[in-house]
């Protein structure tokens, strides 16, 4: 018993010693290893700082920006614990640990298929720059005013004042309208006049006029086309630029422009007739009808 005591502690010590010779043996890199583990987690925060500053005068979204410096810092960061690993030449716990995150990641990208689609269409959305919170857009059937680009969603202000919430694969796949993305916008009115006014007249009152109230130019003139014979007038378009980023200003100025015409028309008699309808009786009727 006590010779068994005796070769048990014997081994123990010996393993004991063979550990201790490879710290001693290994202390270098181990120490090496720490210090570029540190070094890189230092640069990583700094470059997370830095990126940050960077991402805020591009990315409006406060969200979309935190996550793109937080995912250029995890990257430098694991960078190190990569360089770290070899440095302890763990190559074997390198590859299984390697091997793990991909399956990790196989499957967590699996699950959250439609959260991360949602996440890149957002980022993509903010990078690329073509919607800003401000901004007048139509999208999905939804037309309003942008209040937030997230990760997830697109929040826009309807304006009844309701907030839709739209997610961001939605946005990106569907088409979209972006009042504020130009500058100018062309709104189109239609209107009638009687058979009996100069037809010349009606074209040149209405050109003049509404080129001197919204500054028509070579590059964007007022045009008038009469169209048709209508029932009681005949049927004219006319169609001029504006500087407007939403749908407001589009009203705004499309009414500016009816009360103009109307004015100009008073003003030189010329008639906007209300739509005719004439009935015919059959004679035995109205001999039939009671003095």
């Amino acid at each position: 018993m006590e010779s068994r005591l005796s070769e048990s502690w014997s081994k123990l010590v010996e393993r004991l010693e063979t550990w201790l010779d490879t710290i001693i043996v290994n202390l270098p890199n181990f120490i090496l290893a720490i210090i570029v583990f540190a070094l890189t987690y230092g640069l990583g925060r700094v470059l997370q700082k830095y990126a940050q500053r960077g991402l805020d005068k591009i990315v409006k979204q406060k969200s979309i920006s935190n996550l793109l410096s937080n995912i250029m810092a995890m990257a430098m960061i694991i960078l190190g614990l990569i360089l770290a690993l070899s440095i302890l030449n763990l190559d074997t716990a390198l590859q299984s640990i390697l091997a793990g995150a991909g399956v990790a990641g196989l499957a967590v990208g699996l699950a959250l298929q439609g959260s991360l689609a949602n996440s890149f269409s957002g980022i993509f959305l903010a990078v690329k720059d073509i919607i800003q919170v401000g901004d007048w857009i139509e999208s999905n059937d939804y037309a309003g005013r942008v209040q937030e680009i997230s990760l997830r969603s697109t929040k826009i202000r309807e304006s009844d004042n309701n907030i839709v919430v739209i997610p961001n694969r939605m946005v990106l796949d569907n088409p979209f309208k972006n009042f504020s993305y130009t500058k100018r916008a062309r709104i189109t009115l239609s209107c009638g006049v009687a058979y009996d006014s100069n037809l010349r007249k009606v074209r040149q009152l209405t050109l003049d006029n509404l080129s001197d109230r919204f500054k028509a130019n070579e590059q964007y003139p007022v045009e008038f086309y009469f169209q048709e014979f209508g029932g009681s007038s005949i049927n004219f378009i006319t169609r001029f630029w504006v500087d407007a980023k939403n749908q407001k200003d589009i009203m705004h100025y499309q009414s500016e422009a009816i009360l103009l015409i109307k004015d100009i028309f008073d003003e030189h008699d010329i008639n906007i007739p209300f739509p005719i309808r004439t009935l015919e009786f059959d004679q035995s009727l109205v001999e039939a009808l009671p003095n």
